[in-house]
């Protein structure tokens, strides 16, 4: 597969790179835009900060324009939280997507979004303060409504960034999990 992996708030962290590297070593292609354009952060907060320095249609911009170059042969959208959500407006939005792989976030989804059964994985922790259970309900229906085939993967206990190990976050087995997941999943496409 040929996969376009967003990085989250904290930017283009170590963990981002290796989970990239992973998915390598089973033999996907594997893009990983820097949006922040070499910042990154050690908190979530600065991470913020710089996101909103940069500003949110910035961010969208450069994601379209990393993207745009590779969409022909279908690309695989993925992305950790604030990533996750380029990756799903990314991927509703390309007739060619060949799938949505969502690590720790999602996005709202276009009232006119048709996505005709894109295989979508959302790995997510069990509670998660950024993706409460009402809105990932929500989110659930209209992502259904819109045509995906959607499966969500929780995670009891597990931080919110919790496949990241250089975050108090970390965890350890949900991480292993989603990952062994993830690449069933991609090696299904």
């Amino acid at each position: 597969m040929d996969i376009m992996l967003f990085h989250s708030v904290y930017g283009l962290r170590p963990a981002v790179h290796a989970a990239a590297d992973r998915l390598r070593a089973v033999g996907h292609q594997v893009r990983v835009p820097d949006l922040y354009e070499g910042q990154t952060a050690d908190t979530v907060e600065e991470g913020r900060e710089i996101r909103d320095r940069i500003g949110w249609d910035e961010l969208v911009r450069r994601a379209v324009a990393a993207a745009a170059p590779h969409t022909d042969g279908g690309l695989v959208y993925a992305g950790f939280s604030m990533g996750a959500a380029f990756a799903q407006m990314l991927a509703v939005a390309d007739g060619k997507a060949r799938g949505l792989l969502l690590l720790h976030g999602t996005y709202d989804v276009p009232e006119d979004a048709s996505v005709d059964g894109l295989p979508v994985r959302l790995h997510v922790a069990d509670p998660d303060p950024f993706e409460p259970d009402d809105w990932l309900n929500t989110w659930y229906l209209e992502m259904g409504r819109a045509g995906a085939d959607v499966e969500v993967h929780r995670y009891r206990g597990a931080g919110h960034l919790y496949t990241d190990p250089g975050l108090a976050d970390h965890d350890e087995e949900a991480a292993e999990r989603t990952w062994e997941a993830s690449l069933a999943f991609l090696g299904g496409l």
